[in-house]
């Protein structure tokens, strides 16, 4: 930038010429440079006659000729001489003075000493310096999204300032790729995630581990995705070591792995040597969660997928010689997998399911030789069949329970009866327990609360129906530490019972209003009493 000592110290055109080469130099509106030397000829003004005192610089924008003036408002009594001043004084000046109005006294031109040449010049500098961010934020604020080509400026503490030409940009340390060397002079590409208006330092902030990095450069590549003809549906990274991204094909025809693998993997290769050797994994999309799942596990081989749609969960069972590279190393394979479908997963051996499933079945089978009074070959049935609670023996269709093998209709209606016993004692215990507790009747009263989840309520010292009723829907039926998780409470009808504990509370907004009405009735028909003894 022009030396601010020759922009304050020059003459006439001169100041409008250096204005207009600052503003061609930072790309910004000369107006704003020549308000900057306005405000810099103001500070340093006031300096000399007084910082009291309001002093307005004006710039002619035509001759370039610089105009002081001391601001004075009109008032009925001074207490300011500074800054105001008498009416019948400013009436000599202006016959059409009134108070509130502002008299302008023209001051002398000025010397600029040292001092004031340092202080207008940080005043000038400062003024272009937060004209050029704000006009960099304006230009790339609507950018984010886009990959952009700059060179390394500087790097400072393994973050990398980047020069993008009209504007600056930085790439933070945990923002850049591992093991990257960067040095000044060198070429990058970045994304641009995020532009902020910030006081100080760059705004505009680029990332080379961003997922949508990776997107954006098959985008580049390859002119079907370009095109659309071929989407991208999730990307999953962990940056500098291995990737997935997942693609789908909008026309039959053509293969979207293949088209961004490229001939002899030329495009797939070109996106690799961008992100310093980074391993990619393309899989072609495929609507159904687990078939998708079993071809973002690759390259291992997936034996079985169980699939807890709620939870948002897939267990995974895989063979015992690809359990290491199902998981992956420290994990990566598993969790890009994670990633890429947004479900949580579950690793498991044939060995370790099998023995899992074992243990499930011998515990149902236990709980229905106890509670239904049957032998373990009737109860393993049970359980075999899908049957995993009492409540299921209880409440399922009769007849449905008599089509088992082995099983009549009057053996149904026997387990049947046996179950239902079960859960009037248990329910019974769970009442007795559930007083002992102290929880209220009004609690108990509440639709869709089990015996069962109110003795789970008691414990945590959810005693009152306003307990409940203060309560929030995922404390109740959040998976990992919700108060009814072991009831598979339903999200839907969770919310539904709290908005039923809290009706009360409505009511007794519209009962105050009733009851006054009510008294001032009570209250007219004693006086009408009152003076009918009188008479």
């Amino acid at each position: 930038m022009a030396d601010a000592q020759t922009v304050v110290g020059a003459n006439r055109l001169e100041l409008l010429q250096i204005a207009d080469a600052v503003a061609r130099e930072k790309s910004i509106d000369a107006e704003i440079v020549v308000e900057a030397m306005e405000e810099a000829i103001q500070k340093a003004a006031r300096s000399k006659y007084g910082m009291e005192n309001e002093i307005r610089a004006e710039i002619d924008r035509k001759s370039g000729n610089i105009g002081l003036f001391r601001l004075l408002d009109v008032v009925e009594e001074v207490e300011n001489p500074a800054t105001e001043i008498r009416l019948s004084e400013a009436l000599g000046r202006n016959p059409d003075a009134r108070i509130g109005d502002l008299i302008s006294e023209v001051l002398p031109p000025i010397d600029f000493g040292r001092i004031a040449t340092q202080t207008a010049k940080q005043v000038i500098v400062q003024k272009v310096r937060e004209a050029e961010r704000e006009r960099q934020y304006e230009e790339y604020k609507d950018r984010i999204g886009e990959v952009v080509n700059g060179t390394v400026k500087r790097v400072e503490y393994g973050n990398v300032l980047v020069d993008l030409g009209r504007a600056e940009a930085i790439v933070r340390r945990d923002e850049a790729l591992p093991r990257e060397s960067l040095r000044q002079g060198d070429r990058i590409r970045a994304y641009i995630y995020d532009v902020r208006s910030e006081q100080r330092g760059p705004q505009i902030f680029l990332s080379r581990t961003h997922p949508q990095f990776m997107a954006k450069l098959f985008t580049q590549e390859v002119p079907e995705i370009y095109d659309g003809i071929i989407e991208i549906k999730a990307v999953a990274r962990d940056p500098g070591s291995r990737a997935k991204i997942a693609v789908v094909s909008n026309d039959s025809s053509i293969d979207p792995v293949g088209a961004c693998v490229g001939m002899r993997g030329s495009r797939v290769q070109a996106v690799v040597n961008e992100l310093q050797g980074e391993k990619i994994d393309i899989i072609q999309w495929i609507p159904d969660p687990a078939a998708f799942l079993v071809k973002g596990m690759a390259p291992a081989e997936v034996v079985k997928v169980v699939m807890d749609e709620e939870a948002q969960k897939f267990e995974v069972v895989v063979p015992e010689d690809m359990l290491s590279l199902a998981i992956g190393r420290r994990g990566q394979n598993v969790r890009l997998a994670s990633q890429l479908t947004g479900w949580e997963i579950d690793i498991l051996t044939e060995a370790e399911e099998s023995e899992r499933r074992q243990e499930e079945l011998r515990q149902r089978s236990e709980l229905f030789m106890d509670a239904l009074v049957i032998d373990e070959m009737m109860a393993q049935l049970l359980a075999t069949e899908g049957f995993r609670t009492v409540e299921e023996v209880a409440f399922v269709e009769e007849e449905e329970l008599a089509t088992l093998e082995g099983f009549d209709t009057d053996l149904a209606a026997a387990l049947q009866q046996r179950a239902g016993d079960y859960l009037d004692a248990r329910d019974a215990e769970f009442d007795q327990k559930r007083t002992e507790l102290g929880v209220t009747e009004e609690l108990a009263a509440l639709e869709g609360l089990t015996p069962g989840m109110l003795v789970v309520l008691g414990e945590q010292g959810i005693k009152e129906l306003d307990d409940f009723a203060e309560l929030a829907t995922d404390e109740l039926v959040d998976p990992g530490d919700g108060l009814l998780r072991e009831f598979e409470l339903e999200e839907e009808t969770a919310a539904a019972m709290i908005m039923a504990a809290r009706a009360h509370w409505f009511e007794d907004d519209e009962q105050p209003a009733e009851a006054s009405d009510e008294t001032s009735d009570e209250a007219d028909a004693a006086t009408d009493a009152e003076a009918g003894d009188e008479g």
